[in-house]
């Protein structure tokens, strides 16, 4: 079966740090954190995998992160973005300062729709590379952070959300996302975002034996109850691809994300992801990548043992 996401309990219970006694509040979650009062060897080991709260993490030093089905090198300073949807974890390469902070949804309910920004989005950048210059100024955002957060002011937590967006907003100034000006809402739009919804609720998928995800346009038409025609024609005007396309794609993405870090044979893989054998899926895989999956297993196993 596939793990379920992290919650903020067990990111707090394998963490040198005590849980902060509002872990439990109805007004959601909200906590920074500096990395040089909590050093990351500190920590116990944590899988890769998903989280069940949203993170943004400042850091200097060199390190991976493995997020989905690709790894990304950081050398010096960087800003990273994690959200709920996509699995992640960051491997140091060596010792880490800087920042980071944890929060749920429920913490912005009423207060702007913050997972709809392209930093959270799955098809976002997650990783924003510095300068000393960006450095300092995300620094001083998480230093008045962590400031507010230890005071007594009674709107504390409306300060703290307006420093969230303010470093969301600084790093999409500084390398703005094809979608961040949000399009007309026109109808096909919001049949488009509702069917990416939709195909992202299908993952993780829960193991060889569990249902599999929805894999024709026209199912996901039906779980819609629109035409299938319809749904094609609105996914299509708005992110320039077939339905068909869009769900290879996400699954391909998933195959890459088990392949890499799950211990599941190819056979479990295959029929976990809706295919019909181990053959059909190793078609599919080398079609998209030029490699077998038992290839591209091999190429990607490296051992995961630490993450923010």
């Amino acid at each position: 079966m596939a793990k379920a996401p992290q919650s903020l309990e067990e990111y707090y219970a394998i963490h040198s740090f005590a849980a902060p006694v509002d872990i439990k509040k109805s007004t959601g979650h909200f906590n920074v954190l500096c990395l040089d009062k909590h050093l990351p060897e500190e920590s116990k080991p944590v899988p890769f995998g998903r989280k069940d709260f949203f993170k943004i993490c400042l850091i200097s030093g060199n390190s991976t992160i493995h997020y989905a089905d690709k790894s990304i090198e950081i050398s010096g300073k960087a800003l990273f973005f994690g959200n709920p949807l996509i699995p992640y974890n960051w491997e140091y390469l060596n010792s880490q300062s800087g920042f980071t902070c944890v929060f749920d949804e429920a913490f912005f309910q009423d207060f702007g729709r913050i997972k709809e920004y392209p930093v959270f989005q799955p098809a976002g950048h997650p990783v924003y590379e510095l300068s000393l210059e960006s450095f300092a100024h995300f620094e001083s955002i998480f230093k008045g952070m962590e400031a507010e957060k230890n005071s007594d002011f009674d709107f504390r937590n409306d300060v703290l959300r307006n420093q969230v967006f303010q470093i969301i907003h600084a790093a999409l100034k500084m390398r703005p996302a094809p979608f961040t000006t949000p399009a007309p809402a026109t109808a096909g739009a919001r049949i488009a975002r509702l069917f990416l919804e939709l195909l992202e609720r299908q993952f993780p998928v829960g193991g060889a034996h569990a249902d599999a995800p929805l894999r024709s346009p026209s199912e996901y038409a039906s779980q819609l109850a629109i035409h299938v025609n319809h749904l094609n024609k609105s996914v299509k005007e708005a992110l320039q691809k077939t339905t068909s396309e869009v769900i290879m794609e996400r699954l391909m993405k998933e195959a890459k994300i088990l392949l890499k870090h799950s211990s599941w044979s190819i056979s479990e893989i295959a029929y976990s992801l809706g295919f019909e054998g181990p053959t059909h899926f190793g078609t599919f895989f080398k079609k998209q990548l030029q490699l077998t999956p038992t290839e591209f297993r091999k190429m990607g196993m490296r051992t995961i043992t630490t993450s923010i």
